[in-house]
């Protein structure tokens, strides 16, 4: 007790170095920036709930196909039966925008995170590294207090009207982008990228581009591509955070990202990532840049936490798993753009081609009479396209082939399942991806190496 009175007796700046390092995380800053970054989360959201609709992904992705690629673990996640995944894309567009709006804040972010994750962990086959992010921002969002601002929330209960929310709501959204970003490089740190592939192929594709198309070809551009990428990445997240350098890296940010739109198809991401990074401005440039945004009280107000310890807690250990996961591939042996194990959730962008076709053989062990079945048969040209190329994927296809060619056939014992697969990775000569002499039937989905794929002949 006197320790805490000597404590508040000290200056302001000498009493703030006397507290714990963590009390600084509760320290209030500004809270316009978490308020309008929750307005762009939730719009961009609606944005791609209607894309959805107006493309007819739900049911070309969700309805029609009759096989999904379950993630491992997460087998019990199916689609809904009828018209229930149009109305479940209609709830996700609700909770967006309720997020967008502030409304009942709490309950439309935690309806948002479940709804939207529901749906990416309905089908690998469709996996997106930004798809993964908004799960986890929509995640971030339920603990965040970015309503106190700017939101219904506010406007209904102007007692919890604040200008100010604590500083770790504003850095753990912040620690989550850079994460993105740093890994983004670090992933790129492998001999194809240093050598130009698969840039080199994709900018051969599209010499048609306006104006700087005719210029895909010379190798200098593709160098200055990939280089300028690896160097965007891995440096774009000291130089936001520099103040001196952070208007030049927004402006890079804007280049990066504008191109990104221009060259290849990736939806929302672009779009996504580059408002996000108005985040690594000061917390106040909304009432900078909006000259009649003043604040309701001068002074920030003290913000007094009600479970300190145990939100530096979770915040820590979010952070410890997300600076893991990504680095989960080095434990496999093997390349893991060939492999793929290792490959999703470590923000592995846009750095492999791979092709390949896929043929399945089933056996039946005691007549001995083998014969061919198409994945056609259960997937869709998209499905197939991606199964081909993934080692975990090839194995849940040789599983459910098995199981549905005895129920055809009305055998009632296990069927052998073998998979010829060739592959070609960022231009190799095309070669087997796994051993055409293993029984897939047999062999266990895990998260342990699996010694059926064949090594990457570099």
């Amino acid at each position: 007790m006197a320790a805490e009175v000597q404590v508040a007796a000290l200056p302001p700046a000498t009493r703030a170095r006397a507290q714990p390092w963590w009390h600084r995380l509760f320290s209030p800053v500004d809270g316009a920036s978490l308020a309008v970054f929750r307005i762009i989360f939730g719009a961009i959201l609606l944005v791609e709930v209607y894309r959805y609709f107006s493309h007819e992904w739900i049911r070309s992705y969700y309805v029609d196909p009759i096989f999904h690629f379950t993630y491992y673990g997460f087998g019990w996640v199916k689609p809904w039966p009828g018209n229930g995944m149009y109305w479940h894309f209609v709830l996700i567009g609700i909770a967006s925008v309720g997020v967008m709006l502030g409304a009942w804040y709490r309950f439309s972010a935690a309806l948002l995170f479940v709804t939207f994750t529901h749906v990416f962990l309905l089908d690998q086959a469709y996996y997106l590294n930004h798809f993964y992010m908004i799960c986890l921002l929509s995640l971030l969002m339920i603990f965040i207090p970015a309503h106190r601002l700017l939101s219904i929330d506010a406007w209904r209960k102007p007692a919890k009207q604040s200008d100010d929310v604590p500083a770790w709501a504003r850095w753990l959204l912040l620690a989550q982008l850079s994460i993105v970003y740093f890994y983004a490089g670090v992933a790129k740190l492998n001999t194809d990228w240093i050598h130009g592939e698969p840039m080199r192929s994709w900018l051969a594709e599209r010499v048609d581009t306006p104006l700087i198309g005719r210029f895909f070809t010379e190798e200098r551009v593709v160098l200055l591509f990939n280089y300028g990428g690896l160097a965007f990445d891995l440096f774009i997240v000291p130089l936001l955070l520099w103040k001196r350098t952070r208007v030049v890296a927004f402006l890079w940010v804007m280049a990066f990202h504008i191109l990104n739109m221009a060259l290849f198809s990736i939806g929302i991401f672009p779009w996504l990532m580059l408002l996000a990074t108005l985040l690594f401005f000061r917390p106040d440039w909304p009432r900078v840049v909006f000259k009649g945004w003043r604040r309701v009280r001068t002074e920030p107000l003290a913000i007094q936490p009600q479970f300190p310890r145990l939100t530096v807690g979770l915040t820590a250990a979010y952070m410890i798993i997300q600076l893991a996961v990504p680095l989960r591939h080095f434990v496999y042996h093997g390349n893991v753009h060939w492999t793929e194990e290792g490959h999703r959730f470590s923000w592995h962008m846009k750095l492999r081609d791979k092709q390949a076709t896929a043929r399945f053989f089933v056996t039946d062990p005691q007549s001995r009479q083998t014969w061919e079945v198409a994945p056609r048969l259960y997937l869709t040209a998209r499905q197939t396209q991606k199964m081909s190329t993934r080692p975990d994927m090839i194995l849940q296809m040789a599983h459910h082939i098995a199981r549905d060619q005895a129920v055809k056939r009305g055998i009632d014992h296990p069927l052998e399942v073998r998979a010829r697969v060739m592959a070609s990775l960022h231009d190799r000569d095309r070669q087997l991806l796994v051993d055409p002499t293993v029984n897939l039937a047999a062999e266990r989905r895990s998260l342990a190496s699996a010694r059926w794929i064949l090594p990457l002949n570099e």
